[in-house]
């Protein structure tokens, strides 16, 4: 496995597609987590647990039905502060519909909030 979080994203949103209550995700990383907390402070995702096991940690998801498609963003563009527009009509739907994931200097962030705090960074993911 390469893609760690590829794999996490897509098999979260196969099982939103089939409307499964949970989703069991593994392994673990802190991309990973950082994606989640942000999923789950826009309401995309209900809690979440990591669950310690001998290998490697599993992530196991409360789905909520929110989410109508997840994706991770390959190659990793950089932008800046001023680039933001293109990716949004690239990666998704409509203008103020849906979220896309920016790791940052300051740290992992919505688009929306880069633009407020003026910082660019790399594209990771996208969620509507």
């Amino acid at each position: 496995m390469n893609d760690t979080l590829a794999s996490a994203l897509s098999a979260i949103g196969n099982a939103e597609k089939i409307g499964k209550p949970i989703c069991i995700v593994k392994p673990m990383s802190k991309m990973l987590k950082g994606v989640l907390e942000i999923m789950k402070n826009n309401h995309y995702i209900g809690d979440y647990n990591i669950i310690e096991d001998g290998k490697g940690k599993i992530v196991e998801i409360n789905l909520l039905g929110n989410i109508n498609k997840v994706g991770v963003i390959k190659p990793r563009f950089s932008v800046t502060k001023k680039e933001f527009e293109k990716f949004e009509k690239r990666f998704l739907p409509a203008k103020d519909f849906g979220l896309i994931i920016v790791s940052t200097s300051t740290g992992m962030m919505t688009h929306i909030e880069a633009k407020k705090k003026n910082v660019g960074g790399r594209l990771i993911s996208f969620v509507y």
